[in-house]
């Protein structure tokens, strides 16, 4: 056995976020790790990394007892983990990051000239669309991740862990991620594989440990367990693995976009769908309509109103909410607590003679978070110390405080659970019913098919096709990949 975690135990601040967490990986197997958002799976893979020290229970290297107090000694054995959340460096290049750590020198200096060439060779060998020159800083979260799984790949020797690796992956660079597992584990490597992807388990996965609240509920060879059963493990419930969305007759026109690259409208009770590759523009789109980037010539209407956008308060005052795909650089307030998180896009309904009082805040964010269903010790908690999924879930509430009727939602999903991602999905056709017009941008061609009334397919930062229902994710791929 290459390493074993038994009967790992660890709170924070007083939560417990492992009462009893169990797994062992071979050397040579891809092993799935299962659960809800807050199950304790992110956490248990930080203690195999060295991130975090268990309260109790013991780590077992090769049959071997060991502690592991920081990630440099996970490393010296051959471990090494990509994050779901990017943990580099944004002032260093691609190259520097790849290299952070373990930087090469010619004599007292560092080898620049290695470094790149090794990590151009690298990006090459797995055609990931980036230049070993590049600033982190100036990437998008897709390609944060795409040096995420470089750098692993670098330092990794003997077990690599990854931790939702193609959360915001198009289809394409994800095929790619499961070529670089498969030949990992060709090599004798062995591998932890966490993702909410139901339909990548069998593309990847040799064998499945399930946590449910902190504890390790089953263990076993994939093929002995069926999706529903992994399913009931994970939540102790039915959960329906689709969402099927019934179209509504379409209602009053509350966005049309009229730029030089893109012209779309969406009425009132609709989900539009907006497809692509990595780079073909989509969350730039966005971040254009939401005021963040200058949007040029053109206009844009919100309920047949001409406005103009400059700023993310433009936007806002607009009636438009933007649920960014980065969530901790810019969805959330990480060090301010649950409650002024939710509240912070519309505090002058709380505020009165331009005070504002934290008890005013409570009400609405903790009927928001048992709607939304987010674990937490409390509202007091700090956002930044939530399960991704969980801060996921604050993104949404503080839209569905601020009552906004155009929604531009920019991967909603990502690094959410099968349960979540059907709770995420009744909530927008419930804002669809209400009236609200939603705009999605989605990496997972399935969800769009799912859920949009129309999909909006991008190439090169320009709308080229509309698709209206039904369609295949044949159709879609073709446009995105080959255009008209």
């Amino acid at each position: 056995m290459l390493l074993e975690l038994a009967a790992i135990k660890k709170s924070f601040n007083g939560v417990c976020a492992l009462e009893d967490g169990n797994l062992a990986v071979q050397a040579g197997e891809v092993h799935l790790l299962l659960g809800e958002n807050g199950a304790g799976k992110s956490t248990l893979m930080k203690i195999a990394a060295g991130m975090h020290q268990p309260d109790a229970g013991e780590i077992r290297w090769q049959g071997r007892p060991v502690r592991l107090r920081r990630p440099a000694e996970a490393a010296s054995i051959g471990v090494a983990m990509v994050h779901q959340e990017s943990l580099l460096a944004p002032h260093l290049t691609v190259a520097e990051n790849i290299f952070l750590g373990r930087e090469p020198l010619k004599g007292a200096l560092l080898d620049r000239r290695r470094m790149e060439r090794e990590s151009a060779a690298l990006l090459g060998e797995h055609r990931f669309p980036l230049q070993a020159q590049w600033r982190v800083e100036r990437l998008s979260p897709a390609q944060k991740q795409l040096v995420e799984i470089c750098r692993a790949i670098h330092n990794a020797s003997s077990l690599l862990i990854f931790d939702e690796p193609t959360s915001s992956l198009s289809q394409e660079e994800t095929g790619e991620v499961f070529r670089i597992v498969r030949t990992l584990r060709e090599r004798g490597m062995g591998v932890i594989y966490i993702t909410h992807r139901m339909e990548e388990l069998r593309a990847v996965g040799d064998r499945v440990t399930i946590l449910r609240d902190g504890r390790t509920v089953a263990t076993g060879d994939l093929a002995d367990f069926s999706t529903e059963q992994m399913i009931r493990y994970m939540v102790g419930r039915e959960v329906p693995t689709l969402y099927e969305r019934t179209p509504l007759e379409p209602g009053t026109e509350l966005l049309r976009v009229e730029l030089p690259n893109a012209s779309f409208r969406v009425h009132a009770g609709e989900m539009v769908g907006l497809a692509g590759l990595m780079g073909a523009g989509r969350t730039e789109l966005c971040r254009v309509l939401f005021g963040l980037d200058p949007a040029g010539d053109g206009e844009v209407c919100v309920e047949g109103r001409p406005v103009r956008i400059h700023s993310p308060r433009d936007a806002v005052a607009a009636g438009l909410a933007f649920l960014t795909e980065d969530r901790q650089q810019t969805g959330l307030a990480l060090r301010l607590p649950i409650r002024t998180n939710v509240t912070l896009t519309y505090l002058a309904s709380l505020t009165r003679a331009g005070f504002l009082h934290s008890r005013w805040e409570a009400r609405p964010a903790r009927a928001l978070m048992e709607r939304l269903r987010v674990r937490a010790a409390s509202i007091e908690q700090w956002a930044g110390r939530l399960s991704g999924g969980n801060q996921q879930k604050i993104v949404l509430a503080k839209w569905l405080f601020r009552q906004a009727r155009v929604f531009l939602f920019d991967e909603p999903t990502r690094g959410i659970d099968v349960a979540a991602k059907a709770e995420v999905f009744a909530l927008m056709d419930e804002l669809a019913h209400n009236g609200a017009a939603i705009l999605m941008v989605s990496s997972e061609l399935p969800e769009l098919l799912q859920v949009a009334d129309r999909i909006l397919v991008m190439r090169g930062g320009r709308i080229i096709k509309e698709l209206a229902r039904p369609t295949t994710q044949e159709e879609v791929m073709r446009y995105a990949a080959v255009g008209e």
